[in-house]
């Protein structure tokens, strides 16, 4: 069953403080992971490595999990394919064409040309990158804890770290104005 979004879940409490980003690299321990994780967390589906067909199977596997712990999902692809599949909303910069969407819109952002980009075009959340070094991107250095907090203080909603996060780096981060952090690997433990 899909619970669309409201602007209470964005602008209270409600709003996950936790993310897991979904790649190659944890499909295999996927389930595992999704139920480890607080109730109420937050999901951005990417599994780009998959075809369509099986992209789609797997995501509808992990939208049922997501659903039976109250995880808000999010899918990155566009809004017609985000509303088929029954995902709460979007991740990246396939941007919404009009803001009276019930899907919510998520930006990855790593400078201040593209939190503008985001802001422009009404995203809900900012995925902050990248903080730390990470897997993902080795050759990108992290974010000196200055330039996030500035580039934080940029952006128009809630702002969720990612690059080399986790619980405890979170907690030594609060002061930047961050809402929450978003992992793969730290989260796989």
């Amino acid at each position: 069953m899909r619970h669309p979004p409201t602007p209470s879940i964005l602008s209270s409490e409600s709003l996950p403080r936790t993310w897991l980003m979904t790649d190659a690299r944890n499909d295999q321990c996927l389930e595992s992971v999704i139920f480890r994780l607080p109730a109420g967390s937050g999901i951005i589906f990417r599994h780009y490595h998959l075809g369509n067909n099986a992209r789609r199977e797997r995501f509808m596997t992990i939208r049922r999990l997501a659903r039976k712990k109250r995880h808000l999902l999010l899918l990155a692809d566009r809004a017609g394919r985000a509303r088929r599949w029954g995902a709460d909303g979007i991740h990246g910069r396939q941007w919404l064409s009009a803001r009276n969407s019930d899907l919510i819109q998520s930006a990855p952002v790593h400078n201040r040309q593209e939190i503008t980009d985001a802001k422009r075009n009404q995203a809900d959340l900012f995925f902050l990158s990248p903080v730390f070094p990470t897997r993902s991107h080795p050759a990108a250095a992290g974010l000196p804890n200055v330039q996030t907090r500035k580039l934080a203080a940029l952006c128009n909603g809630p702002v969720i770290l990612l690059g080399g996060m986790s619980a405890a780096r979170f907690r030594h981060m609060r002061h930047v104005g961050a809402h929450g952090w978003a992992a793969i690997d730290s989260l796989m433990r």
